[in-house]
């Protein structure tokens, strides 16, 4: 494969990691949208046939100042048809647990809330918050510790009771298999971005090898790393739902033409071959100079 190739010339530069494996997996992503243009078909049904055509989203991130604003926030979007919110440590102002408390009480037991960690804690701290998050019931902790920290993430997901998602940062494989072999996490969050589509299935293989659900990480770009995340996520049987960052995803799609949206709780699938996007002239604008 030309993605295995690639890689195999790089690795003088470094056995995994640095931006050689972003650069590599946007060409293996822009080689597999090509294969379906030329064959004129879109690139799920490329990887071993479409499960569905719309996958379950969660919401990612409440950015408002106060506790408060991001409950009311939140409540907004279980309106809109969403069943799911994560919200990030790192701007838990008032507590992460006490964020979790709030959300719980404001949405009820129907809900999923879900925390970002960020990497945040060492194990330990880790351990101990978790602790204190369970009885609410969140549907999962993710990077609870450094992803340096690979024993730190074997031991947090022994000793908790919620389920920990590790992955967004992981390129390839390599990173992701002594993870699976130590039972690191419950759940894999493979990023498009760093993966590109190739690595990205063998990810998600490999994760439905271990009994393990994959909830993708949401790509940023202006749209191409999302549209294919959907594809790869839409050929595996263990996606429950894939990440929405509404605070980019939605202002981004006036930069692309797609018919791929996130509504009433869910992502639908672009139509067309290969993809299904191509840049607007917007985005050849603002490559030129223009403005946006």
């Amino acid at each position: 494969m030309i993605n295995e190739d690639l890689y195999d010339l790089m690795r003088v530069r470094g056995a995994s990691g640095g931006f050689w494996d972003d650069a590599i997996a946007g060409i293996d992503i822009a080689v597999w949208d090509l294969f379906g243009k030329l064959v004129g078909l879109p690139v799920v049904k490329l990887l071993g046939g479409q499960r569905r055509a719309s996958i379950p989203a969660y919401v990612s991130g409440l950015p408002r100042a106060t506790l408060a604003e991001r409950v009311a926030l939140a409540q907004t979007f279980v309106e809109r048809g969403y069943s799911a919110i994560k919200y990030v440590a790192v701007v838990s102002h008032e507590g992460v647990v006490a964020e979790m408390r709030a959300l719980r009480a404001a949405l009820g037991p129907q809900v999923r809330p879900m925390v970002d960690l960020h990497w945040k804690f060492n194990a330990q701290q880790a351990v101990q918050l978790i602790d204190r998050l369970a009885p609410f019931d969140p549907y999962f902790v993710e990077a609870p510790c450094a992803p340096e920290d690979r024993q730190g993430q074997a031991d947090v997901a022994a000793r908790v009771r919620v389920p920990v998602a590790l992955g967004e940062e992981w390129p390839t494989l390599h990173e992701a298999l002594p993870r699976f072999e130590s039972r690191a996490m419950a759940i894999v969050q493979p990023e498009m971005a760093h993966t590109g589509i190739s690595q990205f299935m063998q990810i998600g293989r490999m994760a439905h090898a271990f009994h393990m659900q994959v909830i993708p990480h949401a790509s940023i770009g202006i749209g191409n790393y999302q549209a294919a995340s959907l594809h790869a996520a839409a050929a595996l049987p263990n996606v429950p739902m894939h990440e929405y960052q509404h605070s980019v995803f939605d202002r981004n799609l006036q930069f692309v033409q797609t018919t791929m949206r996130c509504e009433h709780g869910a992502f639908t699938l672009p139509d067309g071959s290969g993809l299904g996007i191509e840049p607007a002239e917007a985005v050849w604008a603002f490559v030129a100079g223009g403005k946006r």
